[in-house]
């Protein structure tokens, strides 16, 4: 117990579990938008999945992973446009949609692959490094831990902030929350839901292929198939944990963020205090855990997953 414990309170786990919790911070944001304009994305899963692809092959072409960030945000916000078209435009069912999203992206992402890197698919392209803040980064735990991390974190943040604006003090936060809640209120008053939830839903888009970004260039440096493994549900369920909210989305994000990076502690660590099997089931237990207690959360928008077209 006392190895795990210490394991825990270590810096370089601290570190691990922030840098861990980005990608689902960023996708979670994109998500909180989307739902509460109404559009549920299951395939949020593949939007990240073509993000971290779009990013390798950019920044394999460009040799810049600056340039590789807008290839993978340009490669989510492509793969959710016929997503969009059943989901919105034709009034399709939006889980089906989502999960066709996922298989699709999954399959493509991996023939490209092997074309382009070949079937050994051992490249290795230029990283979203790390950002010095001189001094501060120096500063004991709060240093490594929040202020030596990759610029995507920063940027999330960023992101964050201006999600919880753009919801709660704008006018479009109060058309993407109507489409959510009362869609036919919208449009009596000559509101298009359509143009209102492609918005909300290209902006979850390019926040998932931001989170596909982290995971590629921040923390893998090369394109691996299905390497977003799962995170995208996990995605799901916190911003359900978050009850809706961009700030309660970062909270949950480190929460599951430090079960991911505490599972990769032990697999590193040699520590037979814990098998490193149980370790990698918890991130995915601690989600159906989490879902299990808030499932009936009754701040759901009113219209998610909806046609505003019924």
């Amino acid at each position: 117990m006392s190895e795990l414990l210490d394991l825990v309170l270590s810096t370089t786990f601290l570190a691990g579990a922030v840098r861990m919790a980005v990608p689902l911070m960023v996708a979670g944001v994109g998500e909180v938008v989307s739902e509460r304009a109404g559009i549920l994305n299951i395939g949020l899963e593949g939007m990240m999945l073509a993000g971290a692809f779009g990013s390798v092959v950019g920044a394999s072409f460009t040799g810049s992973a600056w340039i590789g960030l807008l290839w993978g945000i340009a490669a989510a916000v492509i793969v959710v446009l016929p997503h969009g078209l059943v989901a919105i435009r034709f009034g399709g069912d939006q889980v089906v949609s989502g999960v066709a999203l996922n298989i699709t992206v999954l399959g493509i992402t991996s023939f490209l692959a092997r074309i382009l890197f070949g079937v050994d698919r051992d490249v290795q392209v230029a990283r979203l490094g790390s950002l010095s803040l001189g001094p501060l980064s120096e500063l004991p735990v709060i240093g490594p831990v929040l202020l030596s991390q990759g610029a995507v974190l920063y940027l999330g943040l960023v992101i964050a902030v201006v999600a919880w604006f753009l919801l709660d003090r704008t006018t479009w936060g109060l058309r993407w929350r109507a489409a959510g809640d009362e869609p036919r209120a919208l449009e009596a008053v000559g509101i298009p839901v359509a143009r209102v939830r492609w918005t909300a839903l290209l902006f979850c888009a390019a926040c998932a292929g931001l989170a596909g970004t982290a995971i590629a260039l921040g923390q893998v440096g090369t394109f691996v198939e299905g390497m977003t493994a799962g995170r995208g549900f996990i995605v799901l369920a916190l911003v359900i944990a978050s009850r809706w909210h961009p700030y309660g989305v970062l909270l949950m994000a480190v929460f599951f963020g430090a079960a991911d990076a505490f599972a990769l502690r032990i697999q590193t660590s040699g520590s037979e205090a814990l098998p490193y099997q149980v370790a990698l089931m918890l991130p995915y237990v601690l989600t159906l855990v989490v879902y299990a207690f808030v499932a009936r959360n009754d701040t759901t928008p009113r219209a998610l997953g909806t046609s505003h077209l019924e």
